[in-house]
């Protein structure tokens, strides 16, 4: 029988960064929504709003419109390129960050997709083997890539919104006519997946989101829930009255941190080993005057950071042919872990 033990206490709703996904095709109002949303965000969380901007420089089009600093992205477009800039941002005060567009991730030059054909052709030269023999296996590296891209931000103190391009797709089906989906994200399911909404804005849309479709792909994209549904009963478009009430919402039940704590968890969540030792006396001298939701707050993100890091040390380990576990560099045979495949 187990000897683990377990605390239990009343349940109370915390604060949480949101993540809020806007997908749909050129003309629809991305850009300009994200900028809208980002503004009313920020009139609860303060700090800078950043753009990371993949679409050549499209989003200084809003410059005198919206006030944002702007961080031009170009390739290669792999999964810790996007990490970076968004740290870059973290790093610099940002408190709301737009990244558009997020579908540069998954089939830009240096995306997943471009990275699994880099992998299946390498695998095959090193195993001497077809492409197809090792195609499944080798989604293990730009998939792990991606996973530590998203729980890198999830760890991140701050809101973020993702524009997605979004294209119409067909479902093949043996023996049957194409099934219609609708305009869906270019994007890997797993990332769509962490959105708390996603907003399906259609041709000429102007920033109206469309909560209804008979296409199944449509209708498996959005995502607003209970929570929000009521700020969009007007129909109208996606506002800055909008944003404010999702990051009043988005506050939970605590009391607003002190900008000394925001700054301590940002600082925590892109700190190495050496600067997570540099934090603790300045988490010593603030603590008396912490609410223990803060100092429970630190806590779990140090844990949360050393955990991330150790996890990385294995994978750069592993990486250069050297077993952490075993202190052995393994035989070059086939790995054994095997990795779903994408169309």
């Amino acid at each position: 029988m187990s000897a683990r033990t377990f605390e239990d206490s009343q349940a109370t709703r915390e604060r949480v960064p949101l993540m809020l996904g806007l997908v749909g095709p050129s003309g629809g109002g991305k850009t300009m929504s994200a900028l809208r949303l980002a503004t009313g965000i920020q009139r609860i969380t303060g700090g800078d709003i950043f753009m990371v901007d993949t679409e050549a420089r499209r989003s200084l089009h809003y410059a005198a419109d919206f006030k944002f600093r702007h961080v031009p992205f170009g390739a290669p477009f792999g999964p810790l390129d996007y990490l970076a800039a968004i740290e870059h941002c973290v790093r610099k005060g940002a408190r709301v960050v737009i990244v558009d567009s997020m579908s540069h991730e998954h089939e830009g030059p240096g995306g997943v997709l471009e990275a699994h054909d880099v992998e299946t052709k390498r695998l095959a030269a090193l195993w001497k083997t077809s492409e197809s023999a090792t195609q499944m296996t080798a989604w293990a590296k730009p998939k792990a890539e991606r996973r530590r891209m998203i729980n890198s931000i999830l760890q991140l103190p701050v809101s973020a919104i993702f524009c997605f391009r979004a294209k119409e797709k067909l479902k093949i089906v043996r023996g049957k006519d194409p099934q219609q989906m609708g305009f869906m994200p270019i994007a890997g399911e797993e990332f769509i997946y962490e959105m708390a909404m996603n907003c399906l804005l259609l041709p000429k849309a102007d920033g109206v989101p469309c909560w209804d479709s008979p296409e199944i792909g449509e209708r498996a994209t959005m995502k607003c829930p209970k929570q929000f549904r009521h700020l969009f009963e007007s129909g109208g478009p996606l506002s800055e009255d909008i944003g404010e009430h999702m990051a009043r919402w988005a506050e939970g039940d605590s009391a607003p941190r002190s900008a000394g704590v925001v700054e301590m968890l940002a600082d925590i969540a892109l700190a190495d080993d050496a600067g997570l030792k540099a934090i603790e006396p300045r988490f010593k001298a603030a603590r008396p005057s912490m609410t223990k939701t803060d100092i429970d707050a630190i806590g779990s993100a140090v844990k949360q950071r050393r955990a991330t890091l150790a996890t990385e040390a294995k994978q750069a380990a592993r990486a250069s042919g050297f077993d952490p576990e075993s202190g052995e560099v393994p035989p070059g045979e086939e790995p054994t872990t095997r990795q779903p495949g994408e169309e």
